[in-house]
């Protein structure tokens, strides 16, 4: 008895027994991926501040909606159905996949446009969720390459269910680094102690006025005005009838205590379930928020060095913070909100957070070695100029309106050069005295500012380029500004008023190669 042939393959036709090998099925292409459908959703979003702003002004106004508001919803009734047809056709024609080289992304109706990013040129995966977002259980992909620092390299997928984001930000990082395994990868996690830190930043006094501003513009947009209404008009009569020496005060604390609150609660939302952390030997994770989640990855190959930031309040406090100078972040706007890798904190939990980062003491802050002062002439620049931008012309506006209208401003214009001298000369120092510069090991150090003093460390094989600035009176005093150009971060890290002699030797020995053909050896000048 012959045995059994095979079943016939679809397709394959002729006399000859037709047998396909298991090893001859050809692999399967990676699959063609679409949005989840609640994209549609997150687009429609913008609806919600005109629909509350109507039903606003239809409370306020007791129901009654005028001819203007119907219009206004006729307007907002058209503009949802553009938009959803709008985010209906972006949907239906925007797919991407992962294949075991690039992440392909295609859009685009009647022109289609096809992206392809091969995977070792992505550097960061950032995950986003707006309060919308997290209630429609969706998230924001970016994608970050090297060479995005403008936005152009940036991939972004709106919006991916949770899960799916998670899995897809895997695929795109499964590259394997054993370089340098730490052995905690958990840098930092949050501590609610460290909430005493909100109070100290410019958006304690700063903030209050922006949401006043935002309140005031909202209510203008509404057609009500704000100083009509009985409780601001009483308050501002009680204000003026008061004694000034005694209401002034009472406002500043107001402020400051309504400040203080809401900076505390900026805190909470910005900074809830923190933890950094390095999800591998290559992988640097921050993953924060309450309302609005955000998880930033930044691969070890872009991070060109970390920012150690003290603003004066919170330095005063004992706090500072820590920023990442890495590439692929996105433009100047975006790096500033992902580069953060670290709340404002205790200062030596900040210096044990930049150090971590970098794997190694956090040069400037516990190294060896200390960072070189600058020239006197650098304390007599600092002096000069507060006292020509600050103290003189706050002194000659006051002056001159007291003699053109009241000789009580000529009193604040006495008064103020009196103040204003001493506090001006001490921040002047203060800011000399924060003015160091060094070479330690791999990395370039620069500290500056008084206001907010930064130290960064940089990698000195990440310095591009030099340049070195001057003015008439920074040549006079023999004084240049030297700004190391990185691809990352802010592109340029100023070391501000060296001395002029001596830059270009620091500069060529912190990054060998760059400068070398502008070099004159001592030989070659007698030489020539």
């Amino acid at each position: 008895m012959s045995a059994p042939l095979p079943p016939e393959v679809p397709g394959v036709s002729g006399g000859h027994d037709a047998r396909i090998a298991p090893d001859a099925v050809p692999s399967t292409a990676p699959q063609w991926r679409r949005l989840d459908p609640r994209t549609l959703l997150v687009h429609c979003g913008w609806m919600g501040a005109p629909l509350a702003s109507l039903a606003l002004t239809a409370l306020a106004t007791g129901g009654r909606i005028d001819t203007k508001a119907w219009i206004s919803l006729a307007a907002i009734a058209a503009s949802f159905a553009v938009v959803t047809t709008l985010g209906l056709i972006r949907w239906a024609r925007t797919d991407f996949r992962v294949t075991a080289d690039t992440l392909d992304v295609r859009t685009g109706l009647l022109n289609r446009r096809l992206r392809s990013v091969p995977l070792h040129r992505i550097r960061t995966v950032d995950l986003t969720a707006t309060p919308l977002h997290r209630l429609l259980g969706v998230t924001v992909l970016r994608a970050g390459t090297a060479g995005s620092a403008d936005g152009g390299g940036e991939l972004s997928l709106e919006a991916l269910t949770t899960r799916e984001a998670d899995r897809l930000r895997a695929e795109l990082l499964t590259r394997a680094d054993t370089e340098g395994a730490a052995t905690d990868p958990v840098l930092a996690r949050i501590s609610w102690r460290w909430l005493r830190y909100a109070p100290l930043t410019f958006w304690v006094v700063g903030g209050v006025f922006v949401a006043a501003g935002s309140v005031y513009r909202v209510l203008d947009g509404m057609g009500i005005e704000p100083w009509r209404i009985g409780f601001v008009r009483q308050a501002f009569v009680d204000f003026g009838a008061g004694a000034l020496w005694l209401t002034i005060p009472a406002a500043l604390l107001a402020v400051l205590a309504l400040g203080s609150l809401g900076a505390i609660v900026l805190y909470v939302e910005n900074w809830w379930g923190y933890r950094l952390e390095w999800t591998d030997p290559r992988t640097l994770r921050v993953r924060r928020g309450l309302f609005t989640t955000r998880s930033v990855t930044i691969e070890r190959a872009r991070l060109r060095g970390v920012v150690l930031r003290e603003p004066l309040l919170l330095r005063a406090g004992g706090g500072a913070l820590v920023r990442a100078v890495a590439g692929g972040l996105g433009n100047r706007e975006e790096n500033r909100k992902r580069s953060g890798l670290m709340p404002p904190a205790p200062r030596a939990q900040a210096l044990r957070v930049a150090g971590g980062a970098l794997r190694a003491p956090f040069p400037g802050g516990c190294g060896p070695t200390p960072l070189a002062p600058h020239p006197r002439a650098a304390l007599r620049r600092r002096r000069v100029r507060g006292l020509l931008f600050v103290v003189l012309p706050g002194t000659a506006v006051l002056g001159g309106l007291g003699a053109a209208f009241t000789p009580v401003l000529l009193h604040c214009a006495w008064i103020y050069a009196v103040l204003g001298t001493p506090l001006t000369l001490r921040l002047a120092g203060d800011a000399y005295r924060s003015l160091g510069h060094a070479v330690e090991g791999r990395y370039l150090v620069g500290r500056s500012g008084t206001f907010s003093r930064d130290t960064f460390a940089l990698q000195r094989e990440g310095v591009a380029a030099w340049t070195f600035s001057t003015s008439p009176f920074t040549r006079r005093s023999g004084l240049v500004t030297l700004t190391a150009a990185v691809a990352a971060g802010e592109d340029g890290y100023r070391i501000r008023d060296l001395a002029a002699d001596e830059a270009p030797a620091f500069a060529a020995a912190a990054a060998p190669g760059i400068l070398d053909e502008f070099l004159v050896r001592p030989g070659e000048q007698h030489r020539a």
